[in-house]
């Protein structure tokens, strides 16, 4: 039996249209959701106060973390300077946040703190060469399991423990600019 050419056309775009229809076998099944990161501190794209940086206080901003999609068994919290001469800079490395509380206090730690580019355990506040502003992510990751990535873990080891397990995540992007 022969067939004519527009139907092998037909049948040709078919199975092209078909295949570009299929997921790809290593695609994730689920997205990352967005959840909401806030300070009363400051406010998203904001200015961060001075007493939450090396040249006032140097305490942790108060956070606020809503929008937890169900199945959050933990919270884990990273807070980084991009514009660091030397490359990314890591202020804070936390874990174990409960999402019942789904917040932390002015300058409290989290039940686990990891070590930061100051070579400190805990948060170490914006501290930039004097100068032009430089902006402060702190990125919350909602998590389907708790973590121990040990005490003294750095971002990387932070991030290798949530690799997974994160079932959304959050931004709060601050500035701050020494005179």
């Amino acid at each position: 039996m022969r067939i004519a050419p527009p139907v092998l056309l037909a049948l040709a775009l078919a199975g092209l249209v078909n295949g570009c229809t299929q997921p790809e076998p290593d695609a994730p099944s689920e997205a990352v959701l967005t959840m909401i990161v806030t300070s009363s501190g400051f406010t998203d794209g904001g200015v961060i106060p001075r007493r939450y940086t090396c040249d006032g206080a140097d305490v942790s901003p108060p956070l606020d973390f809503a929008g937890l999609p169900t199945g959050t068994a933990s919270l884990a919290l990273l807070v980084e300077d991009p514009d660091a001469p030397r490359g990314t800079f890591v202020h804070w490395v936390a874990w174990g946040i409960e999402p019942g509380r789904a917040s932390l206090a002015e300058g409290e730690r989290a039940p686990g703190t990891g070590v930061n580019d100051f070579g400190r355990q805990g948060y170490g506040g914006p501290c930039p060469p004097r100068g032009r502003a430089h902006r402060y992510v702190f990125t919350a990751f909602a998590l389907s399991r708790a973590i121990d990535p040990g005490p003294g873990a750095r971002a990387d080891e932070l991030r290798r423990s949530i690799s997974g397990a994160v079932i959304a995540e959050g931004r709060l992007t601050g500035r701050y600019a020494r005179a």
